[in-house]
């Protein structure tokens, strides 16, 4: 039987970690000024990488298992861990989901945001909304005497009543002095079961959605996901304190 360990933080580590996950959405911010048709996912990283540092900061994706950048950049129907290059140049009308982590004196934040690039199509536009209001409904349910549960399903029923399919071969996470944490939350699943939310908790909700089917494969690159019918998909994550009735926001930007 696997026994969970979830952390509980500390004032002190709370504080770290806002720190932490301010500086991930700043570079998200800035990283969103620089989106544009002509611009290459290398150049996305090389900037996320330096800022990071900027911030007396550490990019946490780089070297994580193996991968190779500061940030994930995944191109319409690349569903998450698309591996930056120079040889993806940005178009009008593409998505593109960035995803980060920054490390700072011990504690991580993790953020993921879906841009527009210039003008995009309606049923673009409208899968990018619907995956950012799932984000915030599940964060909705992230609040102490809860259960994961209720979070996954607040997603799942939200995005499914809209005619779109979660993801679910990754899940969200806790995090803390690790990157990913006990406990695991699934974007779908029943309200009402899973470990108990608590004060102190620190959790990284992250719905991603995709336009068909949930089912995605992997690229021979090992890394990227990919939409199994080739269909688009979008990526939304917060880095989230539970904290009374009110969770906050800790990578709000």
């Amino acid at each position: 039987m696997r026994v969970m360990a979830i952390q509980i933080k500390t004032e002190s580590e709370i504080k770290l970690m806002r720190q932490a996950c301010m500086r991930a959405a700043l570079v998200m911010r800035e990283l969103g000024k620089l989106i544009r048709a002509g611009i290459s996912t290398q150049e996305l990283d090389d900037f996320a990488e330096r800022r990071i540092r900027e911030l007396n900061a550490r990019p946490a994706f780089k070297g994580y298992r193996g991968y190779p950048a500061s940030i994930c950049a995944s191109i319409n129907n690349e569903v998450v861990h698309g591996i930056p290059s120079k040889d993806k140049i940005l178009k009008e009308g593409d998505i593109i989901s960035i995803d980060l982590g920054v490390e700072y004196k011990g504690y991580y934040g993790d953020i993921a945001y879906t841009f527009a690039v210039g003008k995009v199509s309606g049923s673009a536009r409208r899968l990018m909304e619907v995956t950012r209001c799932a984000l915030y409904e599940g964060i909705s349910k992230a609040i102490a005497g809860n259960r994961i549960g209720d979070i996954s399903y607040a997603i799942q029923s939200y995005v499914e009543s809209r005619g779109y399919s979660v993801v679910r071969k990754f899940v969200g996470h806790g995090i803390g002095r690790a990157m990913h944490e006990e406990p695991e939350i699934p974007n779908f699943g029943l309200p009402g079961v899973g470990p108990i939310l608590r004060n102190g908790m620190v959790l990284a909700i992250e719905p991603m959605v995709n336009e068909g089917t949930h089912e995605v494969q992997i690229l021979e690159d090992g890394w990227t996901a990919v939409t199994k019918d080739g269909k688009l998909s979008a990526h939304f994550e917060h880095t989230v304190l539970i904290k009374g009735e009110e969770p906050e926001i800790l990578t709000e930007f």
